[in-house]
């Protein structure tokens, strides 16, 4: 233990012994959550330290306050807390260190990337002191090559989340939009693909009411989508409602973190997480072994011949059939982020919409056809188009309404036993079938704003 002017700094592993002392800590924050009210009138958090003695488990510490803004305000995992006059307790087998408001204090500094030793946030009672520099100085040393001893099995992969369940996922940041109200989405990957979803809708509901391409209230911007790997599931995270106003302004683009006990669930047959007032944030070094493992993974992937296929994909359907058979498949990212306004990619997609939703319509007066279908993979929805020529050859010609309606009801996953029709409700699976598009532009002078897809060199033979 190191002695300082009139009271001791303990090391963590010293500190767990001293049950119902006080003690002081400094220590680096390694996990914290959203504050929250207590059962009285108090606010509350709680963070867990850790230091080069006890850096496993480390140690939380609970603080209460009269109010939200007298609490700790983290402002990036891996910041230092110093603590004076805190309680060493226990509940349920876990030490713990209780910051009592009459007589405790605390201060915040900068992480590893501090410049200097200013607390940048500071308890009533607080009083610095010269020796602090040292403490501070040498936790920034030591965490530069800190590496959390974590277990893999701890955690889940996007490929893991199961619809309402309370999960621990680690990923990488790759872009955080802020939308309205102070609210913020966050787009966490770890390069897996999410599990595919049922899609629960009317097949009427798609003309005024279809299926969005994104969860995001509008789309991102080109320029950062070309900055999303080609596979690998985006997962799109929100705050609770109840948290809209504690937006996590400590995330950085490009940080791995760990999100404890977030809540995943399907919301348009996409995936999304939730953060919910008993969601914590657990620092992540960019070098870790889990995150080296995953982009290694992810790599390994990328370099396979069949790394574009789906992984819940085994083999896709015989429900269609394609004319470049040897072409290598593209992900609908690909397809997006292609530097070239007009290509031709070769997919393995799910078609989860159509529009018109009977097939009486798919014609127009004029005998041509005209038909707009929602292709989902595991990296973005978009929306592509039957037309013309294209289309009479998806569709081998212009075959009596039975028989294109029986292969549409494969297509889109309808079951065989289903007799339900368009206007009522059904649970489907589309199968994962392969298809050609072409992306072309309708105004020249604004080729990548009018860019647009249309399927061709497919035909649909299921049924």
């Amino acid at each position: 233990m190191e002695e300082r002017d009139d009271y001791k700094f303990l090391k963590l592993r010293d500190a767990v012994t001293c049950l119902n002392q006080k003690v002081n800590l400094i220590g680096v924050v390694i996990e914290f959550g959203f504050p929250k009210t207590t059962k009285g009138t108090d606010y509350f958090c709680s963070v867990r330290l850790i230091d080069e003695s006890y850096s496993d488990e480390g140690i939380p510490v609970n603080f209460f306050a009269e109010n939200v803004e007298k609490l700790p305000f983290i402002a990036s995992p891996g910041d230092i807390v110093q603590l004076s006059r805190v309680v060493i307790k226990t509940h349920d087998g876990e030490v713990y260190a209780l910051f009592n408001k009459k007589f405790s204090s605390f201060a915040l500094y900068e992480g590893v990337d501090g410049k200097d030793f200013v607390p940048y946030q500071v308890s009533a009672r607080f009083s610095s002191r010269e020796l602090d520099k040292k403490f501070i100085g040498d936790l920034r040393k030591w965490f530069i090559n800190f590496q959390d001893n974590l277990d893999p099995n701890d955690f889940q992969l996007i490929s893991e989340m199961k619809e309402g369940q309370r999960h621990n996922l680690v990923g990488k940041i790759l872009h955080i939009s802020k939308v309205a109200n102070n609210n913020c989405i966050i787009f966490l990957w770890d390069g897996t693909d999410a599990p595919k979803n049922n899609i629960q809708t009317k097949l009427i509901d798609e003309m005024n009411t279809p299926l969005p391409l994104q969860l995001e209230p509008n789309p991102l911007p080109r320029d950062v989508l070309c900055t999303f790997p080609p596979v690998g599931t985006v997962l799109r995270v929100f705050l609770d409602e109840g948290n809209r106003n504690l937006s996590p302004s400590f995330l950085r683009i490009g940080q791995w973190i760990n999100f404890v006990n977030i809540v995943c669930e399907v919301h348009a047959g996409l995936w999304r997480g939730i953060l919910m007032s008993f969601t914590k944030f657990r620092c992540i070094a960019n070098n870790s072994r889990y995150a080296l493992t995953c982009l290694s993974s992810y790599e390994e992937r990328v370099s396979s011949n069949f790394g574009r296929t789906p992984t819940s994909c085994e083999s896709p359907s015989t429900v269609t059939e394609v004319d470049h058979a040897f072409v290598p498949f593209a992900s609908l990212m690909d397809v997006i982020t292609y530097a070239e306004v007009t290509a031709k990619f070769k997919c393995i997609v799910r078609v989860v919409a159509v529009l018109p939703f009977q097939v009486e319509d798919f014609v127009s007066p004029l005998g041509i056809y005209r038909v707009r279908l929602t292709l989902e993979d595991p990296t973005a929805r978009i929306f592509a188009f039957l037309y013309n020529e294209d289309a009479e050859k998806f569709f081998e010609g212009h075959p009596p309404s039975n028989v294109l309606r029986r292969k549409m009801k494969k297509l889109l996953g309808v079951g065989e036993d289903d007799q339900s029709n368009e206007t009522e409700y059904t649970v489907r699976d589309p199968p994962w079938v392969t298809c050609c598009l072409k992306s072309y532009y309708i105004d020249k002078n604004q080729a990548w704003e009018s860019r647009r897809y249309r399927i061709c060199d497919t035909r649909l033979v299921g049924g």
